[in-house]
């Protein structure tokens, strides 16, 4: 049965059939729909968009718009990161095999500098300054990790500078723990209405766009080396990227939303959803941009709050009062668990 509602629906989750797509609407807008409703389009089954509701098992509740794009987002990052290998293996190749016939002058036409690899901090360095230097209309930069030290900010502030003195625009993207970071809201106030700035609960790894024409994406881990991508059809899928996180970012000069849960704070809330997922506790920390000591902290007051005395039970009560990402009821109201509940620690 599942093969041939594929077949019909040959489709993706961001790509919905007409039919998937009314009834999906109408279970969004509802908070469920009959079964024999999504009969017709089993695509909604098997991409997920639909499951049973535990209470009613004749109706079908919706996962949220707001968990399917964070899915869509999560392949697109993965997407990313497999062409960044794929990229680097192919240098890789050619360095090895150029290095078999001595040196050679590329032809004319050839894509010779679409793609450097950048050996050394300075030489990342020389080729960011080239990059500014040439730059003219727009930057736009994803920052992961937590609060970002003043090294950090103070290593590129001459580039910035530079490009804010010439009228360049830019935005920048990092994770909601960097509002708490005083040296990035320094950095913003010095820099003025030439930055733009928004925050989200993970993103992408590092990236630096110029101009949509040169882009600068680490090579290894602890980011001694990069590569300097002029390829277009690789600098406008970064750009993609890049614009779908900006959409759904949030202003850093708006407040985070409220999570609708007493005691329950949007770092916690976000921890709960990758908990719900499986995660262990250092991929938590490193999504999130804080520490492993961090994210143990505020899982346990996780279990705390929810009344959880296990892991297991956490993720149930996670489950039960939305904190996964799936919708609650509006007619429900969240009610936590008893304070008294032993907790694990």
């Amino acid at each position: 049965m599942a093969g041939h509602g594929a077949q019909e629906h040959p489709h993706g989750a961001d790509r919905l059939c007409a039919a998937g797509d009314r009834v999906y609407s109408r279970a969004v807008r509802r908070g469920r729909v009959p079964r024999r409703d999504a009969e017709p389009v089993p695509c909604l089954l098997e991409l997920a968009l639909l499951h049973p509701d535990p209470d009613d098992m004749d109706w079908l509740v919706p996962t949220s718009p707001q968990e399917v794009m964070t899915r869509l987002l999560r392949g697109v990052y993965d997407e990313v990161s497999a062409s960044q290998r794929r990229v680097g293996s192919a240098v890789e190749a050619f360095e090895f095999y150029a290095g078999l016939g001595g040196r050679t002058t590329p032809s004319a036409g050839t894509e010779g500098t679409a793609i450097r690899v950048l050996d050394g901090l300075s030489r990342i360095q020389a080729a960011m300054d080239e990059a500014t230097q040439a730059c003219t209309a727009e930057v736009l930069t994803v920052q992961p990790g937590g609060i970002r030290r003043e090294a950090e900010l103070s290593e590129g502030l001459h580039r910035a500078l530079a490009l804010r003195g010439r009228g360049v625009r830019m935005r920048d993207l990092y994770t909601h723990v960097a509002r708490h970071g005083q040296g990035l809201l320094n950095y913003l106030e010095l820099m003025g209405d030439a930055v733009e700035a928004r925050t989200l609960d993970e993103v992408i790894d590092r990236l630096i766009l110029f101009d949509r024409t040169v882009a600068f994406v680490p090579a290894n881990t602890d980011r001694t080396m990069a590569l300097e991508l002029r390829h277009p059809a690789l600098v406008a899928y970064l750009v993609t990227v890049f614009e779908r996180l900006w959409r759904l970012a949030i202003p850093l000069t708006a407040p985070l939303p409220d999570t609708g849960i007493e005691g329950i704070s949007h770092r916690e809330q976000s921890i709960a959803a990758l908990l719900a997922e499986g995660h262990q506790d250092a991929v938590i920390a490193e999504r999130l941009g804080i520490s492993v000591r961090t994210a143990r902290a505020h899982i346990a007051r996780l279990s705390e709050t929810l009344g959880a005395a296990s892991r297991t039970q956490l993720g149930v009560r996670i489950a039960q009062v939305g904190l996964d990402g799936s919708p609650r009821r509006a007619s429900a109201p969240v009610t936590l668990p008893d304070r008294g509940f032993p907790t694990a620690r």
